[in-house]
């Protein structure tokens, strides 16, 4: 006679295998990572992000990359125009953007990390000019090399008034070639740290100083969507544990 309890045997397992598939298939999905798309610009911003290479590096892409690893993101970099980010921000197509707060038209719209780093905007002159800076009045009548799509609170009413002149290039390695060779432009303005970059790299270190005044000194960092909150309060830990140890030191040696 055959056992009935046999025979039932495999439609159990059959049966209790499809009810633990949703469990291992969610639990699976659960330790998948999530991704955090990291806008780096078409042209990027060395040394904070740099873009003509393999894979993007930097200041800032550093920093970001090791943060969302210990806070269970993988980072997928997009190049959108300085234009469209703010936009493309609140529209998801994008999670996140380097961006001083002061740089924002409409910074209430957006939520900011603690500063990576601080930048501070100046002018560079070519060296056998008479080019002086100290107050805005210094610049009246002038045409200044500026970034397209920039924002500078300090010159902004005398742009608006016609006082200064503002020629808005979209590569910062070209406000400099502007400067060194269009007969009308005056200076340039870009943070210190980005122009000593592009000198160097472009050998034009001996063609070029820098004020030693500038217009301003924000803190660099990330801009985030409001729903991206959580992720900024875990990032704002790991940054200042990275202070603390050197780590964030060790990374800025790595571009000086």
């Amino acid at each position: 006679m055959t056992n009935r309890r046999f025979c039932r045997l495999p439609s159990v397992l059959s049966a209790l295998l499809l009810a633990l598939t949703p469990l291992v298939s969610g639990n699976a999905s659960a330790q998948e990572k999530k991704v955090f798309h990291f806008n780096i610009s078409p042209n990027g911003y060395p040394p904070y992000l740099i873009v003509d290479q393999n894979s993007p590096s930097g200041i800032m892409w550093d920093v970001v990359s090791r943060i969302a690893e210990r806070l269970g993101y993988s980072v997928v970099a997009e190049r959108v125009p300085r234009k469209r980010v703010d936009q493309m921000l609140l529209d998801d197509y994008i999670d996140g953007t380097p961006r001083a707060r002061e740089w924002t038209e409409h910074a209430e719209k957006f939520i900011f990390t603690d500063p990576v780093v601080k930048i501070e905007e100046v002018f560079f002159s070519p060296e056998n000019s008479g080019f002086r800076y100290e107050t805005p009045e210094d610049l009246f009548s002038k045409t200044i090399v500026t970034h397209l799509g920039y924002h500078y609170p300090k010159l902004e009413p005398y742009f608006t008034a016609g006082k200064i002149r503002r020629f808005d290039v979209s590569r910062d390695r070209d406000m400099f070639t502007f400067v060194l060779h269009g007969e009308r432009f005056d200076a340039a303005v870009a943070d210190k740290l980005v122009g000593r970059w592009i000198l160097r790299n472009e050998d034009l270190q001996d063609e070029f100083r820098s004020s030693d005044k500038g217009i301003s000194e924000y803190g660099f960092r990330i801009m985030l969507r409001p729903d991206w909150q959580s992720f900024a309060r875990g990032f704002n830990a790991e940054l200042a544990r990275m202070k603390e140890n050197g780590e964030l030191e060790a990374i800025l040696a790595n571009y000086r």
